[in-house]
């Protein structure tokens, strides 16, 4: 079992492990207009997890100073502001409780159902297309934690468009997901960092 408390701090916990999870794909991200889109659509995902106060301006300084801040300074795009450092004290906030409810299908979290609530939500054209994308992959990525022998893009696809009550029915040719390997890679590479799996007993 892969559990939270095994896995590498969230940097801004109040954002969630999706998010977290999300700026690391767009930073790994070899093509520089691809990480400037995923950029855009995390900051879209940010601002609808918080409460707007304020001006609007001060908000998204806010958001984009978060959201470097979430990458340790390494998604390399061009700011739309320029950003500011955080110091580390300014980014304890109030625990936010754990919402108490059940799950459909755990191994994709509650932070992907409310993803895929925001899909429904949205009209048709680039944005929803790449958020659909970013959902998606997330998707696998989580699959491949929880059982890489269970990895099957169709699978994928069908749970997503049961989330969406089939506003979003993609076949695996008509979106661009990420290979097996990859998945399985970074499911793999998340376990090392956070120091998962049994530990052996000494004799």
């Amino acid at each position: 079992m892969d559990y939270n408390t095994q896995r590498e701090k969230l940097r801004l916990p109040e954002y969630g492990r999706c998010i977290q999870e999300m700026v690391d794909y767009a930073v790994a991200l070899e093509d520089r207009k691809e990480r400037q889109r995923c950029a855009y659509t995390i900051i879209d995902l940010m601002a609808n997890m918080q409460k707007f106060t304020g001006n609007p301006d001060d908000f998204y300084q806010k958001l984009w100073n978060h959201l470097a801040y979430i990458s340790d300074y390494q998604l390399d795009i061009d700011y739309p502001i320029e950003i500011q450092h955080i110091d580390k004290q300014e980014t304890k906030r109030d625990r936010v409780p754990y919402p108490q409810k059940r799950i459909e299908r755990r191994h994709y979290g509650t932070i992907i159902e409310q993803l895929t609530k925001r899909l429904m939500e949205m009209e048709p054209g680039a944005e929803r297309e790449e958020l659909t994308r970013l959902v998606a992959n997330q998707m696998k990525l989580a699959l491949a934690k929880w059982n890489s022998n269970a990895l099957d893009d169709e699978k994928i696809l069908s749970d997503l468009a049961e989330y969406t009550q089939g506003k979003i029915s993609l076949l695996p040719s008509e979106i661009k997901l990420i290979s097996d390997k990859e998945a399985i890679a970074n499911a793999q590479q998340t376990n090392s960092n956070s120091g998962g799996g049994k530990k052996k007993k000494k004799k």
